[in-house]
């Protein structure tokens, strides 16, 4: 038996509790978690805005070592570090045929349902989006498991699991930002927070962080903003005069709220492109009349998972991370255990605070 949070109802509170593991399958592992990352999607599932089987064990962005593997497991060994992918790519659909591996069909079709896990009185439990990661222990299957390179803390290493391939993936593979732009992040949460960092490694020349909260200046900052804007009817306006009146080259949006997104639209030049990382609901309807898309030119787009393929991208990430361009710790705002969760989610709503940490 472990303890995990478990939410019992679509709105309900997480409940502490203790669960029991099975062994790991066939093509299954066992994972002693280190720590997991408070995600916003983490919030979406528990309150409905994205769907998951209840009862469940939510928490996807996770790392930690590997404590028993099942047959037909060869390339992971107890003992191994391990940082979780809640998005293991099949490599046979369309889209992966394509490349585009984060668009996978088959990515959330069950990788982790072959492996229950239950309550202490035999109720089933789903895994929240494959991994299941706020728990002392998890079971997954083996492809949800990347091993972590050498030299980064296998604490803070639980970031790269979705914060930051997402942010490092808006602003160089969605946005892809050239040395010398001008980029505006909407969100000074973990992911806006990695992509300040990414924008910064890009060599953007102007940096410029927009939040609802004036409390996160000095955060922003930290994370490589040259400028500071605190969201408001104007933020446009003030983003233009930021850049001499022309817009910024690159907006990212880590909100998904409509009027954040048409915000960030407004707010680049014409032919500039704007990338939304934010998960929205259906009620957030974004409206643009056909004259003004065409005259500014401008290019919308979503990012999935930071239009990243995991795999490729991780030891791209360690390299940074060992040479001093990326601090996963800058990251993270408050270390808390399974019961701060619920207080995590609040902060969320409250729009306080960067990456609120689950340390085992």
């Amino acid at each position: 038996m472990v303890r995990a949070a478990v939410l019992p109802a679509i709105g309900s509170p997480l409940e502490i509790t203790e669960i029991d593991l099975p062994d790991p399958g066939p093509g299954g592992i066992r994972v002693r978690l280190a720590a997991a990352g408070v995600c916003h999607s983490d919030l979406s599932l528990s309150n409905g805005t994205m769907r998951v089987p209840v009862p469940a064990v939510l928490g996807h962005e996770g790392a930690g070592t590997v404590v028993a593997v099942g047959a037909e497991v060869t390339h992971l060994a107890p003992g191994d570090r391990v940082v979780l992918n809640w998005a293991p790519s099949c490599g046979g659909c369309h889209a992966c045929a394509l490349g585009e591996v984060w668009l996978c069909a088959n990515a959330l079709n069950g990788a982790a349902d072959i492996h229950a896990r239950r309550t202490s009185d035999g109720t089933d439990l789903h895994p929240g989006l494959n991994v299941g990661a706020f728990a002392e222990e998890t079971v997954v299957s083996a492809s949800c498991a990347l091993p972590l390179p050498e030299g980064i803390p296998l604490t803070d290493a639980a970031l790269l699991g979705c914060a930051v391939l997402t942010g490092y993936g808006a602003v160089h593979h969605s946005a892809r930002v050239r040395p010398g732009e001008t980029v505006a992040v909407y969100g000074v949460g973990g992911v806006g927070l990695a992509a300040l960092q990414a924008a910064c490694i890009a060599g953007a020349s102007k940096i410029i962080a927009v939040d609802v909260s004036p409390e996160k200046e000095e955060l922003a900052r930290g994370a490589g903003a040259t400028d500071y804007v605190v969201a408001s009817d104007t933020t446009a306006r003030e983003i233009r005069a930021l850049t001499g009146k022309q817009g910024v080259d690159v907006a990212v949006e880590c909100v998904g709220r409509a009027t954040t997104i048409r915000t960030a639209w407004d707010s680049t030049r014409r032919g500039g492109r704007t990338t939304v990382v934010g998960i929205g609901g259906k009620d957030q309807q974004v409206t643009f009349n056909a004259l003004e898309i065409f005259h500014w030119g401008r290019t919308l787009s979503g990012c999935v998972y930071g239009n990243s393929d995991p795999s490729k991208d991780l030891p791209v990430l360690a390299e940074h991370i060992r040479a001093g361009r990326l601090d996963l710790g800058a990251l993270v705002t408050e270390r808390i255990a399974l019961d701060g969760i619920p207080a995590a989610f609040e902060n969320m709503l409250a729009g306080k605070g960067g990456r609120a940490l689950v340390v085992f």
